[in-house]
Protein backbone atom coordinates (compact mmCIF):
# COMPACT_ATOMS: atom_id res chain seq x y z
CA UNK A 1 0.00 0.00 0.00
CA UNK A 2 2.80 2.13 0.52
CA UNK A 3 4.59 1.78 -2.51
CA UNK A 4 1.48 2.35 -4.28
CA UNK A 5 0.91 5.98 -2.57
CA UNK A 6 4.29 6.49 -3.37
CA UNK A 7 4.01 6.36 -7.25
CA UNK A 8 0.65 8.26 -6.31
CA UNK A 9 2.96 11.14 -4.92
CA UNK A 10 5.94 10.81 -7.81
CA UNK A 11 4.15 13.50 -10.26
CA UNK A 12 2.97 15.90 -6.97
CA UNK A 13 6.66 16.38 -5.84
CA UNK A 14 8.01 17.21 -9.00
CA UNK A 15 5.94 19.79 -9.94
CA UNK A 16 7.80 23.07 -9.64
CA UNK A 17 6.53 26.62 -10.47
CA UNK A 18 9.00 26.86 -13.51
CA UNK A 19 7.09 24.31 -15.27
CA UNK A 20 3.38 25.86 -14.85
CA UNK A 21 3.29 28.10 -17.76
CA UNK A 22 4.38 24.88 -20.57
CA UNK A 23 2.21 22.76 -18.22
CA UNK A 24 -1.06 25.27 -18.98
CA UNK A 25 -0.35 25.11 -22.54
CA UNK A 26 -0.36 21.44 -22.79
CA UNK A 27 -3.78 21.78 -20.56
CA UNK A 28 -5.47 24.16 -23.27
CA UNK A 29 -4.50 21.79 -25.61
CA UNK A 30 -5.77 18.99 -24.23
CA UNK A 31 -8.97 20.99 -24.13
CA UNK A 32 -9.05 21.61 -27.55
CA UNK A 33 -11.22 18.26 -28.37
CA UNK A 34 -14.61 20.25 -25.86
CA UNK A 35 -16.17 21.00 -29.26
CA UNK A 36 -15.23 17.62 -30.67
CA UNK A 37 -18.38 16.02 -30.50
CA UNK A 38 -20.59 18.72 -31.13
CA UNK A 39 -18.52 19.19 -34.61
CA UNK A 40 -18.76 15.50 -35.18
CA UNK A 41 -22.63 15.72 -35.22
CA UNK A 42 -22.93 18.78 -36.67
CA UNK A 43 -20.71 17.55 -39.86
CA UNK A 44 -22.39 14.38 -40.32
CA UNK A 45 -26.07 16.22 -40.28
CA UNK A 46 -24.65 19.59 -42.40
CA UNK A 47 -21.57 18.62 -44.46
CA UNK A 48 -21.85 16.17 -47.46
CA UNK A 49 -18.59 15.05 -46.69
CA UNK A 50 -18.22 11.36 -47.37
CA UNK A 51 -16.05 8.96 -45.24
CA UNK A 52 -13.20 9.11 -47.99
CA UNK A 53 -13.33 13.10 -48.27
CA UNK A 54 -12.97 13.20 -44.18
CA UNK A 55 -9.90 11.31 -44.11
CA UNK A 56 -8.55 13.10 -46.86
CA UNK A 57 -9.32 16.39 -44.95
CA UNK A 58 -7.65 14.80 -41.49
CA UNK A 59 -4.31 14.39 -43.67
CA UNK A 60 -4.29 17.83 -44.72
CA UNK A 61 -4.69 19.24 -41.66
CA UNK A 62 -1.42 17.73 -40.47
CA UNK A 63 0.25 19.89 -42.56
CA UNK A 64 0.59 22.29 -40.20
CA UNK A 65 2.12 20.28 -37.76
CA UNK A 66 4.56 19.05 -41.04
CA UNK A 67 6.15 22.45 -41.33
CA UNK A 68 7.06 23.13 -37.43
CA UNK A 69 10.00 24.03 -38.94
CA UNK A 70 9.27 27.58 -39.55
CA UNK A 71 7.75 28.01 -36.45
CA UNK A 72 10.34 26.11 -34.44
CA UNK A 73 12.84 28.73 -36.48
CA UNK A 74 11.34 31.77 -35.40
CA UNK A 75 10.82 30.58 -31.86
CA UNK A 76 14.96 30.08 -31.65
CA UNK A 77 15.70 33.41 -33.71
CA UNK A 78 13.11 36.05 -33.47
CA UNK A 79 12.16 38.10 -30.86
CA UNK A 80 9.13 39.93 -31.16
CA UNK A 81 8.44 43.30 -28.73
CA UNK A 82 11.04 41.97 -26.88
CA UNK A 83 9.89 38.10 -26.54
CA UNK A 84 10.91 34.81 -27.57
CA UNK A 85 8.62 32.53 -26.21
CA UNK A 86 5.35 34.71 -24.93
CA UNK A 87 4.55 36.41 -28.25
CA UNK A 88 4.03 33.81 -29.96
CA UNK A 89 1.66 31.82 -27.38
CA UNK A 90 -0.24 35.30 -28.02
CA UNK A 91 0.05 34.60 -31.59
CA UNK A 92 -1.15 31.06 -31.48
CA UNK A 93 -3.85 32.08 -28.88
CA UNK A 94 -5.17 34.60 -31.41
CA UNK A 95 -5.29 31.89 -34.18
CA UNK A 96 -7.71 29.50 -32.63
CA UNK A 97 -9.88 32.65 -31.51
CA UNK A 98 -9.97 33.55 -35.17
CA UNK A 99 -10.75 29.62 -36.09
CA UNK A 100 -13.30 29.22 -33.53
CA UNK A 101 -15.25 32.47 -34.72
CA UNK A 102 -15.44 31.08 -38.02
CA UNK A 103 -17.04 27.87 -36.81
CA UNK A 104 -19.38 29.71 -34.37
CA UNK A 105 -20.51 31.66 -37.73
CA UNK A 106 -20.70 28.64 -39.65
CA UNK A 107 -23.13 26.89 -37.60
CA UNK A 108 -25.47 29.66 -36.92
CA UNK A 109 -25.86 30.78 -40.26
CA UNK A 110 -24.18 33.94 -39.74
CA UNK A 111 -25.11 36.56 -42.65
CA UNK A 112 -20.96 37.74 -42.79
CA UNK A 113 -20.70 33.86 -44.24
CA UNK A 114 -23.66 33.52 -46.43
CA UNK A 115 -22.92 33.14 -49.88
CA UNK A 116 -19.62 31.22 -48.99
CA UNK A 117 -19.67 27.59 -49.21
CA UNK A 118 -19.99 25.71 -45.96
CA UNK A 119 -17.20 23.14 -46.86
CA UNK A 120 -14.35 25.33 -47.85
CA UNK A 121 -15.24 27.50 -44.44
CA UNK A 122 -15.36 24.77 -42.25
CA UNK A 123 -11.86 23.80 -43.61
CA UNK A 124 -10.33 27.17 -43.29
CA UNK A 125 -11.37 27.45 -39.54
CA UNK A 126 -10.04 24.04 -38.99
CA UNK A 127 -6.50 24.83 -40.79
CA UNK A 128 -5.99 28.41 -38.91
CA UNK A 129 -7.30 27.08 -35.42
CA UNK A 130 -4.40 23.54 -35.65
CA UNK A 131 -1.89 26.66 -37.05
CA UNK A 132 -2.59 28.06 -33.81
CA UNK A 133 -2.35 25.15 -31.77
CA UNK A 134 1.10 24.01 -33.58
CA UNK A 135 2.53 27.66 -32.74
CA UNK A 136 2.16 26.84 -28.65
CA UNK A 137 3.13 23.53 -29.18
CA UNK A 138 6.54 24.74 -30.70
CA UNK A 139 6.85 27.51 -27.51
CA UNK A 140 5.68 24.48 -24.89
CA UNK A 141 8.23 21.85 -26.86
CA UNK A 142 10.98 24.33 -26.76
CA UNK A 143 10.53 25.39 -22.86
CA UNK A 144 10.01 21.76 -21.65
CA UNK A 145 14.34 21.87 -22.38
CA UNK A 146 14.76 24.81 -21.19
CA UNK A 147 12.90 24.80 -17.25
CA UNK A 148 15.12 22.20 -16.29
CA UNK A 149 18.11 22.86 -13.18
CA UNK A 150 21.50 24.05 -15.36
CA UNK A 151 23.31 22.70 -11.96
CA UNK A 152 23.07 19.41 -11.81
CA UNK A 153 24.45 16.64 -13.13
CA UNK A 154 24.13 14.94 -16.70
CA UNK A 155 21.75 11.58 -15.26
CA UNK A 156 19.79 14.17 -13.20
CA UNK A 157 19.07 16.29 -16.36
CA UNK A 158 18.18 13.10 -18.54
CA UNK A 159 15.70 12.63 -15.34
CA UNK A 160 14.10 15.79 -15.21
CA UNK A 161 13.88 16.02 -18.75
CA UNK A 162 12.04 12.47 -18.74
CA UNK A 163 10.02 13.60 -15.63
CA UNK A 164 9.00 16.92 -17.58
CA UNK A 165 7.84 14.90 -20.14
CA UNK A 166 5.32 12.88 -17.84
CA UNK A 167 4.17 15.85 -16.14
CA UNK A 168 3.43 17.40 -19.41
CA UNK A 169 1.08 13.99 -20.51
CA UNK A 170 -0.36 14.25 -17.21
CA UNK A 171 -1.08 18.10 -17.37
CA UNK A 172 -2.43 17.10 -21.47
CA UNK A 173 -4.64 13.77 -19.91
CA UNK A 174 -6.48 15.91 -16.92
CA UNK A 175 -7.24 18.06 -19.52
CA UNK A 176 -8.63 15.34 -21.89
CA UNK A 177 -10.51 13.50 -18.99
CA UNK A 178 -12.10 17.20 -17.53
CA UNK A 179 -13.81 17.90 -21.04
CA UNK A 180 -14.12 14.14 -22.46
CA UNK A 181 -17.54 13.38 -20.22
CA UNK A 182 -18.98 16.83 -20.15
CA UNK A 183 -18.86 17.58 -23.80
CA UNK A 184 -20.82 14.78 -24.41
CA UNK A 185 -23.58 15.85 -21.61
CA UNK A 186 -23.31 19.03 -22.87
CA UNK A 187 -23.65 18.98 -26.61
CA UNK A 188 -26.72 16.50 -25.59
CA UNK A 189 -28.31 19.95 -23.77
CA UNK A 190 -26.78 23.23 -25.61
CA UNK A 191 -27.13 24.16 -29.99
CA UNK A 192 -23.52 24.03 -31.64
CA UNK A 193 -23.09 27.58 -31.38
CA UNK A 194 -23.13 28.00 -27.56
CA UNK A 195 -20.48 24.55 -27.71
CA UNK A 196 -18.18 26.69 -30.28
CA UNK A 197 -18.76 29.70 -28.42
CA UNK A 198 -17.78 27.96 -24.83
CA UNK A 199 -14.66 26.33 -26.19
CA UNK A 200 -13.59 29.57 -26.44
CA UNK A 201 -11.97 29.33 -23.04
CA UNK A 202 -9.30 26.86 -24.69
CA UNK A 203 -6.87 29.78 -25.68
CA UNK A 204 -7.75 31.78 -22.43
CA UNK A 205 -6.00 29.62 -20.27
CA UNK A 206 -2.62 29.36 -22.59
CA UNK A 207 -2.43 33.46 -21.97
CA UNK A 208 -2.83 33.10 -18.20
CA UNK A 209 0.16 30.59 -18.54
CA UNK A 210 2.48 32.81 -20.15
CA UNK A 211 1.18 35.73 -19.20
CA UNK A 212 0.89 35.00 -15.13
CA UNK A 213 4.18 33.30 -14.58
CA UNK A 214 7.35 35.01 -15.18
CA UNK A 215 10.54 33.24 -17.52
CA UNK A 216 14.27 34.02 -17.61
CA UNK A 217 15.29 35.42 -21.14
CA UNK A 218 16.57 32.90 -23.88
CA UNK A 219 18.99 33.96 -26.05
CA UNK A 220 18.01 34.28 -29.59
CA UNK A 221 20.37 32.08 -31.89
CA UNK A 222 20.97 33.14 -35.51
CA UNK A 223 18.77 31.92 -38.29
CA UNK A 224 19.40 29.08 -39.84
CA UNK A 225 18.55 30.34 -43.57
CA UNK A 226 18.38 26.58 -44.96
CA UNK A 227 15.85 25.77 -42.87
CA UNK A 228 13.83 28.64 -42.28
CA UNK A 229 13.23 30.23 -45.94
CA UNK A 230 13.28 25.54 -47.20
CA UNK A 231 10.52 25.73 -45.07
CA UNK A 232 8.19 28.61 -46.67
CA UNK A 233 9.37 27.01 -49.91
CA UNK A 234 7.89 23.36 -48.61
CA UNK A 235 5.13 25.48 -47.19
CA UNK A 236 4.35 27.50 -50.59
CA UNK A 237 4.62 23.85 -53.12
CA UNK A 238 2.49 22.48 -50.42
CA UNK A 239 -0.37 24.55 -50.55
CA UNK A 240 0.22 24.92 -54.33
CA UNK A 241 -0.50 21.39 -54.44
CA UNK A 242 -3.49 21.50 -52.97
CA UNK A 243 -5.48 23.99 -53.69
CA UNK A 244 -4.96 23.27 -57.60
CA UNK A 245 -5.77 19.44 -56.65
CA UNK A 246 -3.08 18.31 -58.40
CA UNK A 247 -3.81 14.34 -58.82
CA UNK A 248 -2.32 11.98 -55.89
CA UNK A 249 -1.54 15.22 -54.09
CA UNK A 250 -1.51 13.43 -51.12
CA UNK A 251 1.06 10.94 -52.08
CA UNK A 252 3.44 13.70 -53.66
CA UNK A 253 3.55 16.18 -50.55
CA UNK A 254 3.93 13.12 -48.03
CA UNK A 255 7.27 11.93 -50.12
CA UNK A 256 8.40 15.29 -50.58
CA UNK A 257 7.69 16.30 -46.29
CA UNK A 258 9.70 12.89 -45.52
CA UNK A 259 12.34 14.08 -47.81
CA UNK A 260 12.87 17.59 -46.67
CA UNK A 261 11.91 17.11 -42.99
CA UNK A 262 14.81 14.22 -43.32
CA UNK A 263 17.05 16.79 -44.89
CA UNK A 264 16.60 19.02 -42.52
CA UNK A 265 17.22 16.67 -39.16
CA UNK A 266 20.29 15.81 -41.06
CA UNK A 267 21.66 19.34 -41.16
CA UNK A 268 21.23 19.39 -36.61
CA UNK A 269 22.27 16.14 -36.14
CA UNK A 270 25.77 16.40 -37.92
CA UNK A 271 27.80 17.51 -35.24
CA UNK A 272 26.57 14.77 -33.14
CA UNK A 273 27.81 11.39 -31.74
CA UNK A 274 27.53 8.89 -34.43
CA UNK A 275 26.35 6.42 -32.65
CA UNK A 276 23.70 8.59 -30.79
CA UNK A 277 22.92 9.33 -34.45
CA UNK A 278 22.54 5.81 -35.54
CA UNK A 279 20.25 5.24 -32.10
CA UNK A 280 18.01 8.12 -32.70
CA UNK A 281 17.59 6.38 -36.76
CA UNK A 282 16.35 3.47 -35.14
CA UNK A 283 13.90 5.00 -33.21
CA UNK A 284 12.70 6.71 -35.95
CA UNK A 285 11.60 4.07 -37.79
CA UNK A 286 10.02 2.09 -35.25
CA UNK A 287 7.93 5.28 -34.13
CA UNK A 288 7.69 6.28 -37.84
CA UNK A 289 5.83 2.98 -38.95
CA UNK A 290 4.38 2.39 -35.61
CA UNK A 291 2.28 5.92 -36.10
CA UNK A 292 1.87 5.16 -39.85
CA UNK A 293 -0.61 2.07 -39.84
CA UNK A 294 -3.66 2.87 -41.26
CA UNK A 295 -7.49 3.18 -39.04
CA UNK A 296 -10.89 2.47 -40.02
CA UNK A 297 -11.92 6.32 -40.63
CA UNK A 298 -15.42 8.19 -39.39
CA UNK A 299 -17.03 4.61 -41.00
CA UNK A 300 -16.95 3.32 -37.04
CA UNK A 301 -18.46 5.86 -35.62
CA UNK A 302 -21.29 6.31 -38.05
CA UNK A 303 -21.74 2.41 -38.07
CA UNK A 304 -22.19 2.87 -33.68
CA UNK A 305 -24.60 5.72 -34.32
CA UNK A 306 -26.76 4.27 -37.06
CA UNK A 307 -26.39 0.68 -36.16
CA UNK A 308 -25.55 0.12 -31.78
CA UNK A 309 -27.51 3.57 -31.35
CA UNK A 310 -24.76 5.12 -29.46
CA UNK A 311 -25.30 8.68 -28.36
CA UNK A 312 -23.85 12.65 -27.68
CA UNK A 313 -23.69 11.32 -24.45
CA UNK A 314 -22.44 8.10 -24.25
CA UNK A 315 -19.64 9.08 -26.74
CA UNK A 316 -18.64 11.69 -24.04
CA UNK A 317 -18.96 8.92 -21.38
CA UNK A 318 -16.66 7.18 -23.53
CA UNK A 319 -13.93 9.39 -24.20
CA UNK A 320 -14.40 10.69 -20.33
CA UNK A 321 -13.13 6.50 -19.14
CA UNK A 322 -10.71 6.12 -21.38
CA UNK A 323 -9.33 10.18 -20.44
CA UNK A 324 -9.92 9.07 -16.74
CA UNK A 325 -7.76 5.40 -16.94
CA UNK A 326 -5.27 6.56 -19.25
CA UNK A 327 -4.32 9.41 -16.70
CA UNK A 328 -4.25 6.44 -14.29
CA UNK A 329 -2.25 4.42 -16.06
CA UNK A 330 0.44 7.12 -16.74
CA UNK A 331 0.54 8.44 -12.95
CA UNK A 332 1.07 5.55 -11.64
CA UNK A 333 3.71 4.60 -14.04
CA UNK A 334 5.51 7.43 -14.00
CA UNK A 335 8.59 6.58 -11.59
CA UNK A 336 9.39 3.88 -13.73
CA UNK A 337 8.11 4.60 -16.93
CA UNK A 338 11.05 6.52 -17.85
CA UNK A 339 13.41 3.05 -17.80
CA UNK A 340 11.55 1.10 -20.42
CA UNK A 341 12.52 0.09 -23.94
CA UNK A 342 10.91 1.91 -26.84
CA UNK A 343 11.20 -1.03 -28.60
CA UNK A 344 9.85 -3.76 -25.21
CA UNK A 345 7.22 -1.16 -24.90
CA UNK A 346 5.71 -0.63 -28.66
CA UNK A 347 5.70 -4.53 -29.21
CA UNK A 348 3.79 -5.01 -26.46
CA UNK A 349 1.47 -1.80 -26.98
CA UNK A 350 1.40 -3.53 -30.27
CA UNK A 351 0.17 -7.07 -28.89
CA UNK A 352 -2.66 -5.43 -26.64
CA UNK A 353 -3.94 -2.84 -29.36
CA UNK A 354 -4.59 -5.85 -31.99
CA UNK A 355 -6.37 -7.68 -28.81
CA UNK A 356 -8.36 -5.03 -27.75
CA UNK A 357 -9.88 -4.18 -31.39
CA UNK A 358 -11.04 -7.61 -31.36
CA UNK A 359 -14.58 -6.67 -29.30
CA UNK A 360 -14.95 -4.00 -31.44
CA UNK A 361 -14.86 -6.33 -34.10
CA UNK A 362 -17.27 -8.95 -32.74
CA UNK A 363 -19.69 -6.08 -32.66
CA UNK A 364 -19.79 -6.28 -36.26
CA UNK A 365 -20.78 -9.71 -36.60
CA UNK A 366 -23.24 -9.68 -33.60
CA UNK A 367 -21.03 -11.64 -31.26
CA UNK A 368 -22.29 -9.87 -28.66
CA UNK A 369 -25.81 -10.62 -29.11
CA UNK A 370 -24.37 -14.38 -29.01
CA UNK A 371 -22.93 -14.00 -25.62
CA UNK A 372 -25.97 -12.30 -24.26
CA UNK A 373 -23.86 -9.10 -23.80
CA UNK A 374 -24.99 -5.19 -24.14
CA UNK A 375 -22.84 -3.31 -26.59
CA UNK A 376 -22.44 -0.60 -24.86
CA UNK A 377 -21.19 -2.43 -22.06
CA UNK A 378 -18.54 -4.31 -24.30
CA UNK A 379 -17.32 -0.75 -25.56
CA UNK A 380 -17.22 0.88 -21.95
CA UNK A 381 -14.85 -2.31 -20.96
CA UNK A 382 -13.26 -2.06 -24.12
CA UNK A 383 -12.26 1.72 -23.64
CA UNK A 384 -11.11 1.17 -20.26
CA UNK A 385 -8.84 -1.71 -20.99
CA UNK A 386 -7.10 0.11 -23.89
CA UNK A 387 -6.69 3.54 -23.08
CA UNK A 388 -3.37 4.19 -21.02
CA UNK A 389 -0.91 2.38 -23.69
CA UNK A 390 -0.59 4.97 -26.25
CA UNK A 391 0.09 7.46 -23.62
CA UNK A 392 3.40 5.48 -22.15
CA UNK A 393 4.80 5.03 -25.94
CA UNK A 394 4.25 8.87 -26.05
CA UNK A 395 6.06 9.81 -23.26
CA UNK A 396 9.37 7.53 -23.95
CA UNK A 397 9.60 8.99 -27.38
CA UNK A 398 9.22 12.73 -26.22
CA UNK A 399 11.60 11.74 -23.18
CA UNK A 400 14.00 10.80 -26.06
CA UNK A 401 13.65 13.27 -28.37
CA UNK A 402 14.06 16.02 -25.39
CA UNK A 403 17.34 14.52 -24.42
CA UNK A 404 18.69 14.62 -27.55
CA UNK A 405 17.96 18.22 -28.63
CA UNK A 406 20.85 20.23 -29.81
CA UNK A 407 22.21 23.73 -27.33
CA UNK A 408 20.55 26.43 -29.64
CA UNK A 409 18.39 24.90 -32.14
CA UNK A 410 16.01 22.98 -29.70
CA UNK A 411 12.87 24.38 -31.04
CA UNK A 412 14.02 23.62 -34.37
CA UNK A 413 14.64 19.94 -33.30
CA UNK A 414 11.15 19.50 -31.91
CA UNK A 415 9.60 21.18 -34.80
CA UNK A 416 11.74 18.73 -37.21
CA UNK A 417 10.82 15.64 -34.52
CA UNK A 418 7.65 16.42 -34.71
CA UNK A 419 7.13 17.19 -37.98
CA UNK A 420 8.53 13.94 -38.62
CA UNK A 421 6.06 12.15 -36.61
CA UNK A 422 3.09 13.91 -37.80
CA UNK A 423 3.90 12.43 -41.66
CA UNK A 424 3.50 9.26 -40.55
CA UNK A 425 0.09 10.08 -38.93
CA UNK A 426 -0.28 11.40 -42.67
CA UNK A 427 1.18 8.05 -44.19
CA UNK A 428 -1.61 6.84 -41.58
CA UNK A 429 -4.58 9.01 -43.26
CA UNK A 430 -3.26 8.39 -46.50
CA UNK A 431 -3.67 4.43 -46.17
CA UNK A 432 -6.60 4.75 -44.60
CA UNK A 433 -7.86 6.81 -47.45
CA UNK A 434 -6.91 4.04 -49.90
CA UNK A 435 -8.57 0.93 -47.80
CA UNK A 436 -12.17 3.41 -47.59
CA UNK A 437 -11.54 3.61 -51.72
CA UNK A 438 -11.49 0.00 -51.60
CA UNK A 439 -14.35 -0.81 -49.02
CA UNK A 440 -16.41 1.60 -49.77
CA UNK A 441 -18.44 2.61 -46.58
CA UNK A 442 -21.74 4.99 -46.61
CA UNK A 443 -23.86 6.68 -43.96
CA UNK A 444 -27.41 8.00 -45.09
CA UNK A 445 -27.34 11.61 -46.18
CA UNK A 446 -31.23 12.85 -47.06
CA UNK A 447 -31.73 16.61 -48.94
CA UNK A 448 -35.26 18.20 -48.07
CA UNK A 449 -36.09 14.72 -46.71
CA UNK A 450 -35.22 12.58 -49.54
CA UNK A 451 -32.66 9.76 -49.36
CA UNK A 452 -29.45 11.23 -51.40
CA UNK A 453 -27.12 8.49 -50.24
CA UNK A 454 -28.46 5.22 -48.33
CA UNK A 455 -26.57 3.46 -45.59
CA UNK A 456 -24.06 0.78 -46.73
CA UNK A 457 -21.70 -0.91 -44.16
CA UNK A 458 -21.75 -4.10 -45.72
CA UNK A 459 -17.99 -3.70 -46.27
CA UNK A 460 -16.60 -2.48 -42.68
CA UNK A 461 -16.26 -5.86 -41.53
CA UNK A 462 -13.45 -6.74 -43.94
CA UNK A 463 -12.26 -3.39 -43.69
CA UNK A 464 -11.88 -3.44 -39.54
CA UNK A 465 -9.89 -7.29 -40.45
CA UNK A 466 -7.69 -5.43 -42.95
CA UNK A 467 -6.93 -2.84 -40.29
CA UNK A 468 -6.44 -4.68 -37.80
CA UNK A 469 -4.22 -7.64 -39.21
CA UNK A 470 -2.11 -5.05 -41.13
CA UNK A 471 -1.56 -3.55 -37.93
CA UNK A 472 -0.09 -6.21 -36.23
CA UNK A 473 2.40 -7.66 -38.42
CA UNK A 474 4.10 -4.50 -40.06
CA UNK A 475 4.87 -2.99 -36.29
CA UNK A 476 6.12 -6.47 -34.94
CA UNK A 477 8.03 -7.14 -38.17
CA UNK A 478 9.73 -3.21 -37.91
CA UNK A 479 10.44 -3.54 -34.37
CA UNK A 480 11.99 -7.15 -34.34
CA UNK A 481 14.73 -5.54 -37.10
CA UNK A 482 15.33 -2.05 -36.10
CA UNK A 483 14.95 -2.36 -32.40
CA UNK A 484 17.18 0.36 -31.23
CA UNK A 485 16.50 -0.70 -26.84
CA UNK A 486 17.65 2.71 -26.01
CA UNK A 487 18.00 3.58 -22.41
CA UNK A 488 17.88 7.36 -21.13
CA UNK A 489 20.04 6.60 -18.96
CA UNK A 490 23.88 8.28 -19.69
Amino acid sequence: MQNFLDMIMVPIKAIKMRYVPLLLIYFAYGASGFSAIAETFWVKEHLHLSAENLIALGVWLTVPWTIKMIFGQMVDSFTLFGSNRKIYVYIGALLIVLGTLMMIGLVSDAQWLAGYPKEKIYILASVITVVGFVIQDVVADTMSTEVIDQMQSEEEKCKELAMIQVLARLSLGIAVFAVAGIKGWLAQIYSYETMFTLSLFIPVLSIIGVTLVKLNPVESSPLNKEIFFGGFLFAAFVVIIGYNEVPHSQLIVFFVSLGVVLYMLRTLVVDLDPAMVHHIKMAMIVIFVYRAMPTVGPALTWWEIDHLGFDKDFFGDLGQLGAALALFGMWISSKYIINQSIGKVLIWMTIIGTTLSLPVLGMYYDVHTFLGLDARTVALVDTAISSPFDYIAQVLMLTLVAIYAPTGHKGTWFALMASLMNIAISASGIFSTYLNKLFVITRETTKDGAIITPANYDDLGLLLWTVIIVGFVVPIVTILKFNPDPSIKK
